[in-house]
């Protein structure tokens, strides 16, 4: 009988930990009906990606954007709206995933009676953090709180 023999590295990486309570969220343009909470980014992560979770108001949306070698994924943590990409639209929700690629023109928006927060990852960053820490810091409030601590599930 053979036994398999695992060889542990001798050093250790620790990994970053966050808590909701140390994101910082800001909304990029004045007039935007979206906030980003950022949780990693190339400073934080020391890699080139971008997490964030982005909440957008009722009836809030973002922009219309592209970026030129980035893959950008949403996947929805709570609410429902509708994402378009180059002209396909589709309804999202809860548990919903979605995938832009490099040079898609997109916007994800909210057509639901509460907030949608939406888990969003870019990699790689393409100054997509930047942008994001550009713009004005806002606070997180109650109901931010409860569904990025999933306190809002009961």
């Amino acid at each position: 009988m053979d036994t398999l023999t695992c060889t542990l590295p001798t050093s250790c990486v620790v990994p970053v930990y966050k808590s909701p309570k140390d994101y910082q969220a800001f909304r990029i343009s004045p007039g935007d009906t979206n906030r980003l909470a950022l949780v990693f980014d190339p400073t934080i992560a020391d890699m080139s990606l971008t997490y964030c979770v982005e909440i957008f108001d009722v009836g809030g949306k973002t922009p219309a954007n592209r970026h030129q070698i980035a893959v950008e994924m949403f996947f929805v943590l709570k609410g429902e709206g509708r994402a378009t990409c180059d002209g396909k639209t589709v309804q999202i929700r809860a548990g919903d995933s979605i995938l832009v690629p490099p040079n898609g023109v997109h916007v994800v928006e909210n057509t639901g009676p509460c907030r949608l927060y939406a888990l969003c990852i870019m990699v790689p960053n393409e100054d997509f953090a930047e942008l994001i820490r550009s713009g004005t810091p806002v606070e997180l409030d109650e109901e931010d709180m409860a569904v990025l601590g999933r306190r809002d599930l009961g």
